[in-house]
């Protein structure tokens, strides 16, 4: 890491200590599913719906014997329900097909599963397995990544590539989570909180926000 990755790196370390996911969970396979709900969705909404969802599906044989319309309108709120409950189903089935009605420990079989892809993937090995196998890129770590300098690329999967050649393997899950509660609490997309943001001096985008009123908090 060059000196500013590294000063950035501890002040995030610095702000944001309890960094870890907001997804309510009690094992992989509810994080799983609550990670496919969150698709397009905010985790609050998601920790709406999971009770209720959890209470009814404790078992991955449960999900994978689920009445298709009962699932939907379960999970209706979070958007994209036909999809999701798809997604749920069809993994939930191949897990007890497959995997032994074990939710898997690796990314080769997890990216196997439908509706599973690397974002969904890291999330379930971080946080529910412990394993370190790459960086969540999601729309606050996409955003945030480009406007630190961290990456000129769009795709997510070459967003990760590049966080991951800039970041040590035991950096990799606090980074990602940082930079998510960063991008919800300070950076937001259309107007960040850059009169208030820790990174300010070390952020090449954080000026030009100012500068241009866009970065200054509503109450001023």
């Amino acid at each position: 890491m060059n000196k500013n990755t590294k000063k950035i790196l501890e002040i995030l370390k610095k702000t944001y200590q309890e960094a870890t996911t907001e997804l309510k969970h009690e094992n992989p396979l509810q994080l799983l599913v609550a990670t496919i709900l969150s698709a397009q969705c905010t985790d609050e909404r998601v920790n709406k719906v999971t009770p209720a969802l959890f209470n009814k599906y404790i078992t991955v044989e449960d999900f994978a014997s689920s009445d298709m319309e009962e699932l939907k309108s379960i999970i209706k709120s979070t958007g994209f329900f036909n999809q999701k409950a798809k997604f749920i189903k069809g993994m939930s089935e191949k897990i007890v097909k497959d995997f032994n009605s074990s939710v898997p420990d690796n990314i080769e079989e997890l990216t196997k599963l439908p509706g599973v892809a690397r974002k969904t993937a890291n999330v379930v090995l971080g946080y529910a397995f412990g394993k370190t196998e790459g960086v969540v890129v999601d729309t606050h770590v996409k955003r945030i990544s480009f406007r630190l300098g961290f990456t000129k690329e769009k795709n997510p999967d070459k967003i990760e590539q590049d966080l991951m050649n800039l970041f040590p393997r035991d950096e990799w899950i606090f980074i990602s989570q940082a930079m998510v509660w960063h991008g919800r609490r300070l950076c937001k997309a259309r107007k960040p909180s850059c009169d208030r943001c820790p990174l300010y001096e070390l952020c090449p985008s954080g000026k030009e926000f100012y500068n241009k009123g866009e970065g200054k908090s509503s109450d001023q």
